[in-house]
């Protein structure tokens, strides 16, 4: 098929073909595109064939231009003849059939393009209307527990998506390239609607976490629904460092635990050299050990 593609790039194109037929279809729907097919006295040949950008076009079994009962199929595309016509069925519809699909008419080293549809294959819609997240500007302790919340608004009356959408957190870090997933939720914390009319859903999710020194960054809120991914606006986590007087503190904490640990065990070598010396005197001329 390769090879008749490179012998088109030699032959006289012509167009007969009005401006490209825009076709907008949903996932799991049927296709079917028509090319005009006129009975002459010419021996010629009708085919489909598809652009995508980026690849190579793709050629589809073809027909005569006269009556022919044969049935060009594939599991997923057919190419056959109608009542004037040469038809391209797709059953089924994918994103991946997202294309330019042209009818051409081959006779000889003639070549005419009959008919061009871009074809558009769309997904269901997202029903989420905003992702929000709350922003606080408090550094927060090392140590200190701190929690993110993200609130996702949704139009619950035109739910598209039949799957569940998913809630995950990233982390985006100064000293990171990508950001990374540290959190994905099952469900939410709850949710609640607006009595008034056409009034969105809002749904929370929250994430409690101890912190430390190595936890500042931006966190994110994304919400995975209907094959896309939505972002919240992200929220700064500063992580408060520790100053001259936490230090001083801390110093003396430690200098005190430690102190503390000394008389601690002077106070049991204590006792027990006590106990040994009344054993021995108890001993009554015994030699104590």
């Amino acid at each position: 098929m390769m090879i008749v593609f490179y012998l088109l790039l030699i032959l006289r194109v012509g167009r007969c073909t009005d401006d490209l037929i825009i076709e907008t279809k949903s996932v799991g729907q049927d296709v079917t595109l028509t090319c005009p097919r006129i009975t002459t006295l010419d021996i010629a040949t009708l085919f489909w064939i598809r652009l995508v950008s980026g690849n190579l076009p793709e050629f589809f079994k073809g027909t005569h231009i006269f009556d022919d009962d044969g049935v060009n199929t594939t599991p997923h595309i057919t190419t056959k003849q109608g009542p004037g016509t040469f038809l391209l069925h797709i059953h089924q519809a994918k994103l991946s059939d997202t294309g330019v699909y042209y009818c051409l008419r081959v006779n000889q080293l003639d070549v005419i393009l009959l008919k061009g549809t871009f074809l558009r294959i769309g997904g269901p819609e997202p029903d989420i209307t905003a992702v929000i997240q709350e922003r606080t500007s408090d550094p927060v302790r090392p140590g200190g527990s701190v929690t993110l919340q993200c609130s996702v608004l949704s139009d619950s009356e035109e739910k598209t998506c039949p799957e569940e959408q998913s809630v995950f957190w990233f982390r985006a870090g100064s000293d990171e390239s990508y950001p990374s997933v540290i959190y994905a939720h099952g469900t939410s914390d709850g949710c609640e609607k607006s009595p008034e009319p056409h009034s969105p859903q809002k749904c929370v999710y929250s994430f409690s976490k101890n912190v430390s020194s190595s936890d500042a960054g931006t966190y994110y809120c994304a919400v995975a629904t209907c094959g896309e991914i939505l972002f919240g606006n992200g929220r700064q986590l500063e992580i408060e460092a520790l100053n001259m007087w936490d230090l001083q503190k801390t110093n003396t904490v430690l200098i005190l635990l430690v102190a503390a640990l000394a008389v601690s065990l002077i106070v049991i070598a204590f006792l027990i050299h006590t106990i040994k010396m009344k054993m021995c005197d108890r001993c009554n001329g015994n030699i104590c050990f």
